[in-house]
């Protein structure tokens, strides 16, 4: 088999492409090396075999193009994206060129050189918007939406909010249709909120590692100081592992007759469900620290709650968590510990 990863030195992308190289499978690598850790990223996979890397911009349909025509992919993991909230309120043009121009870029690229290839496109939850219409009850640790106590399936309306709402749902709804238009083999793949090693997480995006982060600086000594948070810390989401995550990309892979043209929420599920306030608690009890914290506003078209309904999934290709959210926060305290 031969693989495309776009974004492939991102956390996510480089965590497929170790699998990949552990497959013995052919793997070809685009990224632009924007974000941070990606180099590093691209360090540590040279050091588990060889692939060819392109030092390439999705934005680029030329160089997308060319990696398509190189790599003659079998699978293309399309992972290249602006994936921050903020960012995309500070720079919706950029957030457009990436996420939606880089998107239609890889999907006229397949289309045209590589028709036979499997297609998957990390989406988000942002495609269902801020949900506010639903009614939410409030406990001491959580808001919780009430009558949905799975989680949210993929008959929620979409409502495309905010610039990242609006270009990640774009591309989402680009990949529905170039199945249905010229019978491309695609999958969409809804996230909710994803951690694991080599996550290089920031303030802006990825709130697990960024909030160990702040815990272990507390039980070092390197931080005394309050840190902050957006809202009450009672905000929900449900959380996923990245080796689980690898599981589910091939999982709905390997049963493309059954997933092609399907748009899948894929996140840890209720069980694995936390709010801020939550995870707070588990890392004072683990490490033995007190986390203090100021307040700031509550970010504009935040979610009170968001947490998958995996069922559909699980119904399809039979995909399901295996890593619990105690045991993945350890051992993102141990993957934390190691960049420090």
């Amino acid at each position: 088999m031969r693989y495309l990863i776009t974004g492939g030195c991102g956390f996510l992308g480089s965590n497929l492409a170790a699998e990949i190289l552990k497959k013995g499978d052919e793997l070809f690598v685009f990224d632009n090396l924007y974000r941070t850790g990606t180099e590093q990223n691209l360090e540590w996979l040279k050091s588990l075999g060889k692939f060819k890397f392109f030092h390439s911009d999705i934005r680029s349909y030329n160089d997308v193009e060319y990696a398509v025509k190189e790599s003659k992919p079998d699978v293309v993991f399309h992972l290249a994206g602006q994936v921050a909230m903020t960012t995309s309120v500070e720079n919706p043009r950029f957030d457009f060129e990436v996420n939606v121009l880089g998107g239609h870029n890889i999907l006229e690229a397949v289309r045209r050189y590589a028709p036979n290839a499997i297609l998957t496109y990390s989406s988000t939850n942002k495609v269902y918007g801020d949900l506010e219409w639903m009614e939410y009850e409030e406990t001491d640790t959580r808001f919780k939406a009430v009558g949905y106590d799975k989680g949210f399936d993929e008959l929620v309306p979409l409502n495309f909010q905010s610039p990242y709402g609006c270009s990640k749902g774009t591309t989402d709804q680009y990949m529905l249709d170039y199945a249905k238009m010229f019978d491309l083999n695609t999958i969409v793949f809804r996230h909710s909120s994803i951690f694991g090693g080599r996550q290089f997480a920031t303030a802006d995006q990825g709130w697990i590692g960024w909030f160990v982060k702040q815990a272990i600086d507390i039980k070092s000594g390197v931080s005394t100081g309050n840190f902050t948070i957006s809202g009450t810390g009672k905000q929900v989401r449900d959380v996923l592992f990245a080796n689980d995550l690898i599981d589910c990309y091939f999982s709905a892979v390997d049963n493309i007759n059954a997933t092609k043209g399907k748009a899948f929420n894929i996140g840890g599920g209720m069980d694995n469900s936390l709010s801020l306030l939550e995870l707070f608690q588990f890392l004072e009890n683990h490490l033995n620290i007190s986390m203090n914290f100021d307040r700031l506003p509550v970010r504009q078209s935040d979610q009170k709650v968001y947490v998958a309904d995996i069922a559909k999934a699980n119904e399809v290709f039979n995909w399901t968590p295996k890593i619990n959210s105690e045991d993945g926060l350890k051992k993102m305290i141990n993957w934390v510990q190691t960049i420090k």
